[in-house]
């Protein structure tokens, strides 16, 4: 059994219920979870390792609770620049079509290092596209070889375009081959018990690209699992007009219809809602991520988050696809997702705190864990540190909280998941990033180049 113990930080933000905030706070840890936590003088004074922190701000790790890996190669892509969600997946289905293995083991090292440098600690992805070989094991393998926690959405789309579904009809799955393969992958690597680094979720890409049998039978499958299910919903006025259209629902009134509400339930985007529909998702436990880069990069709208809390939904961040943010910075996700709930002239429309409870706690709801999002004994070590004598910082310590969600946001200087130092003094520790950025950008030019 190893120890760590991480000590004399200017201000600890624990996020548990009592929302302690300890100066001259630290951490004693064993193995991978959290033994002791309080002011330094109160902590043991030795430990296998010793990380001083003086001049840091110490919290949870933050939870990003959807993203597309795989889009990391293409982002900025000339002619999607200017789309709607619509458009811009008619333009990059053609290209992503030509992903290989090594482009979405490739992409996944880069989007998963970009998260974990933003102070990301859990990390959810939805792979929906598997052209040419590719299998969600490939982003699996980059999770684990960078250390991060991993929650493996296996998604599909099996509505072609020849059946009135959006994409290509190249891009698409057989039905009991997506079936099959998801319990393959859950059999594989599902991880259930606490303080697990791999999980897997059933995940149907959207209404308007799988079948609703192939949402009814994927939500089967997972609950005979005990796993959980996850979609893209009601992110754009187009959708609710296809699903109006389509199934004589709006997007969730249709996912009520299918069973797709519950608390093993969670959307991304969750934009255009109603209040019925708000009280819907709070009375079962649905959950929401909230996505406000990719939202306003898109032109999607503004999903109404206030009003979510408000009524007890289940909210999380999520920075989202990369091809749609057009980065993966969940610190940055935070501070977007308090301006944008402020922007129609409510000045208190989101505080710092509530930001970062989102980004810890609210994604930690999200995912169904209750191991994660808090600095708490028995929680596990996974943690995060700035420094805060940067030029950024100043003038803002009168409140060191709010200036990381406020101020320009910045890279982590320390990552600690599952016990383990991934950053230290802000370098990743566990992949080195060169090479990896030059295979991508030589495969990202690649499929531009096709």
């Amino acid at each position: 059994m190893s120890t760590l113990l991480v000590r004399d930080a200017d201000l600890l933000v624990t996020m548990d219920d009592a929302d302690r905030r300890i100066r001259r706070g630290g951490l004693f840890v064993r193995d991978n979870r959290i033994e002791r936590v309080g002011p330094t003088a109160e902590l043991p004074a030795q430990a296998d390792q010793v990380i001083d922190a003086r001049g840091m701000i110490l919290l949870p790790g933050l939870v990003n609770t959807h993203h597309h890996l795989y889009q990391t190669l293409t982002r900025a892509v000339p002619a999607a620049q200017d789309a709607t969600l619509f458009g811009w997946l008619k333009t990059l289905y053609p290209i992503w079509a030509n992903l290989t293995p090594e482009a979405v083991y490739t992409s996944a090292l880069v989007g998963l290092a970009e998260l974990i440098l933003s102070g990301c600690t859990t990390a959810a992805d939805h792979l929906y596209i598997y052209p040419n070989g590719c299998r969600i094991d490939d982003e699996i393998r980059a999770a684990r070889e960078i250390g991060i926690r991993f929650h493996a959405s296996r998604g599909s789309m099996s509505l072609g375009e020849s059946k009135g579904g959006l994409p290509p009809d190249r891009v698409v799955e057989d039905e009991d081959f997506i079936l099959k393969d998801t319990q393959r992958a859950i059999e594989t690597y599902h991880e259930p018990e606490p303080y697990g680094m791999v999980r897997i979720v059933v995940a149907p890409c959207s209404p308007f690209s799988v079948t609703p049998d192939l949402m009814r039978e994927g939500a089967a499958l997972a609950r005979s699992y005990g796993v959980r299910l996850h979609t893209h919903l009601a992110e754009t006025l187009d959708e609710e007009a296809f699903c109006l259209e389509q199934f004589g629902h709006r997007p969730v009134g249709y996912a009520e219809e299918l069973g797709w509400v519950g608390d093993d339930v969670w959307y991304a985007h969750g934009v255009h809602v109603n209040e019925p529909e708000i009280g819907l998702l709070a009375r079962t436990g649905t959950g929401v991520c909230h996505c406000p880069s990719s939202n306003m990069r898109l032109g999607s709208g503004i999903a109404p988050v206030r009003a979510y809390l408000d009524a007890g939904v289940r909210v999380g961040l999520g920075v989202d696809g990369s091809a749609s943010n057009d980065s993966s910075h969940l610190l940055a996700e935070a501070r977007m997702a308090l301006l944008l709930q402020r922007v129609s002239g409510d000045p208190a429309g989101l505080s710092a705190r509530e930001a970062l409870w989102l980004a810890t706690r609210g994604g930690a709801q999200v995912l169904g864990r209750d191991d994660i999002g808090q600095l708490t004994e028995g929680f596990a070590a996974d943690f995060i540190g700035f420094r805060l004598d940067r030029l950024d910082y100043a003038g803002a310590l009168h409140d060191p909280l709010a200036a990381l969600v406020f101020c320009t946001p910045q890279r982590v200087d320390l990552s600690v998941i599952n016990g383990r130092v991934v950053v230290e003094e802000g370098h990743l520790q566990t992949v080195d990033l060169g090479p990896v950025i030059e295979r991508h950008n030589r495969i990202a030019r690649g499929l531009m180049g096709r």
